[in-house]
């Protein structure tokens, strides 16, 4: 049955590609699954929730690496369960999604959920599920992805410590699910302990997926910075052994004031750089998801393979335990020959020493033998199927979808100096309830200490320019992220400059910050000032 690759409008943009693969998947790939028992060796089969699931990011590193901490600097609030130290604080896996209601799942009941992507955790058994758990909060990033907060990796000194399961399993079932992995380096402690090198196994074939952040970096000199990466660089390529060389962001991933260093600069540009790495996510889901499963189809194709090849290699009678073994030994010898046969790539196979351990627990009289009618339908999906859907594929990017908060590239924007006079934001909210001219300014009582702040930066007819407030900005060594939302919820007019009201409204938030606050998403009420109250909702609606 061929599909129609006519006006690709009529499909429905992502989310029909999203169902197409789904279709695909039941149709095409899972019948071959099933026939040679691939899950029994790879990974379980897809469901519903892996299709409809939010890109998912995976924040792993070793303790104290401030994993939580960029998490939090992400949503921008604290989150049930969570916890930071110097000591291991993390205990267990944690994974933020949307919920209406705030609130905590625990591992067991979360396997049982038909609606989260979780469902297959249940073989690693209740001492893993134990440390597992789902917090459910309204955030608006976590209403475009979600986020798995993972323990600490132990160091060499307490590797004799055993969590009671498979911690490097674990890690590779969420790296084969997630969109995004975010490994974490403290530039204090760079240590790579046996544990994070079992981690590091866990990620091969998914290093597409891997960004490395080299994190705290604005509590060392440039000179120790430098000497830091050049051993964290020569590190990574002897674990991850592939001709590229893994990106490296530098930064300090925490809304906090940073300490003033020589490489400020270059902390706030590889800052941007990771977040509109994530900004993309989704936008390009459909594309990771199409991608899994390509990437999927050719393990299974490779897998039929050996499987047929070792069924027809078997005795009907005699010596089959004695030829079983011989075929375990001659297993690379088998995927060299299956390659030149039938044309699968060396890339496909899986890898050979785990598939040998596999397989000596396995009956091989009981393995299928190639079946032409199901290797065509893999052929068809592989070369035809997903071919079709590159038109929809296409018309996403019609539908970029930015992330709130921290992640809108937009905040970031605000400061750099083509829009200094163009100030891309507008969300004014209308009120009718005629109550706002009576609410008190709560910053009015401090506004002779911030007008004095404002007339020293020389405003130009009433007003700063972004230039000027920017500058003033930076001394608070506050990150710029912080700083573009403070802008963009003090000017509230959208002109691209600040009056003194404006201004002062500015400096309440940056102090409330600098005490602990959390910034509010939306400019409340009580915060707007007073002379901008009557002129919202006829001029800038």
């Amino acid at each position: 049955m061929s599909r129609r690759r006519g006006n690709p409008k009529t499909f429905g943009g992502v989310d029909m590609v999203t169902e197409e693969l789904r279709n695909l998947y039941y149709k095409r790939l899972l019948p071959i699954e099933k026939y040679y028992s691939f899950h029994h060796y790879h990974s379980p089969g897809y469901e519903d929730a892996d299709f409809d699931n939010k890109p998912m990011v995976l924040v792993m590193g070793q303790y104290s690496t401030g994993k939580t901490t960029f998490i939090r600097y992400l949503i921008e609030q604290d989150f049930l369960g969570s916890r930071v130290g110097p000591e291991p604080t993390t205990d267990c896996f944690t994974a933020l999604m949307y919920g209406e209601v705030e609130g905590i799942t625990p591992g067991n009941a979360l396997t049982m959920d038909t609606q989260k992507p979780f469902r297959h955790l249940d073989p690693f058994g209740n001492t893993f599920l134990n440390r597992f758990q789902c917090v459910q909060m309204p955030n608006q990033v976590l209403e475009s992805i979600s986020i798995i907060d993972t323990p600490g990796i132990l160091t060499a000194a307490r590797k004799k410590l055993s969590r009671g399961y498979d911690f490097p399993a674990v890690l590779r079932w969420f790296a084969e699910r997630v969109d995004r992995i975010i490994l974490l380096f403290d530039a204090h402690k760079l240590e790579f302990s046996d544990e994070l090198t079992r981690a590091f196994g866990a990620l091969f074939g998914y290093e597409d997926k891997l960004r490395v952040v080299l994190n705290k970096a604005d509590s060392v000199d440039s000179q120790q910075l430098m000497r830091v990466y050049g051993a964290l660089m020569w590190s990574l390529g002897k674990v991850f052994r592939t001709p590229e060389i893994l990106r490296v962001y530098i930064g300090s991933f925490w809304s906090e004031p940073r300490r003033m260093c020589d490489h400020y600069q270059l902390i706030d540009l590889e800052e941007e750089d990771l977040l509109t790495d994530l900004r993309n996510l989704p936008h390009n889901a459909a594309v990771r998801k199409l991608n899994d499963l390509v990437k999927r189809a050719r393990l299974v194709r490779a897998h039929a393979h050996i499987i047929g090849y070792l069924k027809q290699e078997m005795p009907t009678i005699f010596c089959k335990e004695n030829k079983k073994h011989n075929l375990i030994y001659e297993l690379p010898v088998i995927f060299t020959k299956i390659q030149q046969r039938h044309r699968v790539p060396a890339g496909d196979f899986p890898d050979c020493t785990k598939m040998q351990e596999q397989l000596l627990s396995q009956n091989f009289s009981k393995f299928k033998k190639l079946k032409p009618s199901l290797m065509a339908s893999l052929e068809k999906l592989l070369n035809t199927d997903i071919a079709n859907l590159v038109p929809l594929l296409q018309q996403q990017e019609l539908v970029n979808k930015s992330l709130p908060g921290v992640l809108d590239g937009e905040f970031l924007g605000t400061f750099r100096r083509e829009h200094y006079k163009r100030h891309p934001f507008k969300e004014i909210q209308d009120d009718d309830d005629g109550e706002q001219d009576s609410i008190e300014w709560i910053v009015e009582r401090h506004k002779p200490k911030y007008d004095e702040i404002f007339y020293n930066l020389s405003p130009n007819e009433g007003k700063l320019s972004g230039a000027k407030v920017k500058e003033w900005m930076t001394t608070t060594l506050l990150p710029n992220s912080v700083l573009a939302h403070i802008w963009r919820l003090s000017d509230i007019d959208a002109d691209g400059m600040l009056d003194n009201e404006e201004f002062a409204l500015a400096v309440h938030l940056i102090e409330g910050k600098l005490e602990g606050h959390w910034l509010p998403r939306e400019l409340p009420s009580h915060l707007l000032p007073p002379s901008k109250r009557l002129n919202m909702t006829d001029e800038e609606i």
